[in-house]
């Protein structure tokens, strides 16, 4: 048997977006009102009407504690120690994301995931569930026919499965029954919060709302701008609009290289450079192979018994790497052409950008996630 401890594959996705010229975006994509956001929302449920797939009522006692509290709300009461086992039914947890300035009568989706050890949803019915806030406060009564969107079958100990079957969704399953207070701004004023902190994206902003009402915006920071706004509901309605629809062209971000060390991924956004430097690179491998080893005893022993051991061999292969100059790279695509021409594994570009890095070489954050 071999097992050869390699280091874990790495796949780099560098976004090669090297524009003749910066495309403008509007403010509504780069900024968002404050105070205007959804909220989320959680419940407990049923789902009933399953064809054989529900929890094991013997193994999930929370569903019959729910079963049975709901038939004595609807005024049917079991005998004291009634033993149900039902298939039929299964606990669910309900989540729905209630939008900003939603009204009762309004209706939103909802998601219906198993929490028992039911084996699908398939076909079943949430019953009226009440969706609560943060604070505890009933929002929205969902109810409705769940929909999977996966499939299975089993028979004789054999089964096939396609997507998930423990989770569906209802569209419009929802009924919102109380409003989120929203309030546009506080007295004169409204609060634009920019997506990422960026002091020139910000500064470009405030100029351009001020191109076209004058001295009506100023920034508080990288983050936050206040502008100045109409009292009357519809009119501030009306400039917020506009103010959406102003296009700006945004700064470039940080240079930041991005690192995840569970799946091996790489990547890179278009301000990374690269300054000339040079690089010899390694590869390290550990070989180890088992071989069984019988001992059997003597001829005419009277106790001995027959006795299988390992025995192992570690081999550790260390392979030489080449010293390669590596050019300055002016844009991600110059990076990735320099990565690349050095012939290196995807094995080892995680190695080679944090020497790069220490070097001083890499002119980009690095972080490892």
């Amino acid at each position: 048997m071999k097992n050869h401890n390699k280091f874990p594959s790495l796949i780099l996705i560098a976004v090669l977006f090297i524009p003749c010229f910066v495309q403008a975006e509007r403010i509504k994509d780069l900024a968002s009102i404050q105070g205007v956001r959804n909220n989320q929302l959680i419940g407990y449920g049923l789902v009933v009407g399953l064809d054989g797939t529900g929890d094991q009522t013997t193994q999930t006692p929370f569903t019959v504690q729910s079963i049975i509290n709901m038939m004595g709300q609807l005024g049917v009461n079991l005998p004291p120690g009634t033993f149900l086992q039902l298939r039929n039914v299964a606990a669910v947890m309900v989540t729905a994301t209630l939008p900003s300035f939603a009204r009762p009568g309004q209706q939103i989706d909802v998601t219906v995931s198993s929490m028992g050890n039911a084996k699908s949803l398939r076909g079943g019915t949430l019953l009226m569930t009440p969706l609560k806030g943060a604070d505890n406060q009933v929002y929205a009564i969902a109810q409705g026919n769940v929909m999977v969107g996966g499939a299975g079958a089993a028979a004789a100990g054999s089964s096939v499965q396609i997507n998930h079957l423990n989770a569906g969704r209802i569209s419009s399953g929802a009924t919102v029954e109380r409003a989120v207070p929203s309030a546009l701004g506080q007295e004169d004023y409204i609060h634009l919060e920019l997506n990422s902190t960026n002091f020139t994206t910000i500064s470009r902003i405030v100029d351009a709302i001020n191109a076209i009402y004058p001295d009506k915006a100023s920034a508080l920071d990288g983050r936050l701008i206040q502008v100045k706004a109409p009292h009357n509901t519809s009119e501030r309605v009306m400039f917020i609009s506009q103010i959406e629809s102003l296009n700006i062209t945004p700064a470039r971000d940080a240079a930041k290289v991005i690192v995840n060390s569970r799946t091996g991924s790489v990547a890179m956004n278009q301000s990374v450079t690269l300054e000339p430097s040079a690089i010899a690179h390694g590869n390290l491998s550990i070989i180890i192979n088992s071989e069984p080893v019988i001992s059997q005893p003597g001829p005419f022993a009277e106790r001995g018994e027959t006795v299988v051991a390992q025995r192992a061999q570690v081999e550790i292969r260390s392979d030489e790497g080449n010293l390669m100059f590596l050019p300055g790279g002016a844009d991600l695509a110059e990076v990735v052409k320099a990565l690349t021409a050095i012939g290196a594994t995807t094995q080892d570009l995680l190695s080679i950008l944090q020497a790069l890095k220490a070097a001083g070489s890499l002119r980009a954050e690095l972080e490892v996630i």
